[in-house]
């Protein structure tokens, strides 16, 4: 597999992870000081996810249009994506939708192509704001 084709996989593992809800996979594609919704390192990137998701029913990110360019053992990755919450519990039949493009960084490990950052610029949105938050404890 090329490293072009091993990134876009890496990509499409990480959108699969982060709608199921797999917070270990999701830790794994990043590096563990990387910086990521706004936030640095790897555990503070999942609590951000996972707090933002937590009281969101499914989600799906659907990813296109990659640009991958490699440069040794550093990459960069451009990615367009089009995201579809679900409301649950109070805000079930809502829904925000987001389409965009993430601008991710790549290191190669010995575990393989782990981000060392990630930004998505969020260029369109549709629907109600209010499916996001922590779950109730």
């Amino acid at each position: 597999m090329s490293d072009r084709d091993d990134i876009a996989e890496r990509l499409a593992e990480l959108a699969a992870a982060i709608d199921a809800r797999d917070w270990e996979s999701v830790r794994a594609a990043f590096l563990p000081n990387a910086h990521g919704y706004r936030k640095d390192g790897a555990e503070a990137i999942v609590r951000q996810i996972s707090d933002h998701l937590g009281a969101c029913g499914p989600t799906q990110h659907l990813l296109g249009n990659h640009r991958i360019t490699v440069d040794g053992d550093t990459a960069r990755s451009l990615t367009y994506a089009r995201v579809h919450h679900s409301g649950a519990g109070a805000m079930a039949g809502k829904f925000f939708e987001c389409m965009g493009e993430y601008d991710d960084r790549w290191v190669r490990t010995p575990e393989g192509w782990r981000l060392s950052s990630r930004v998505f610029d969020m260029r369109i949105f549709l629907g109600d704001f209010g499916v996001f938050g922590p779950a109730e404890r």
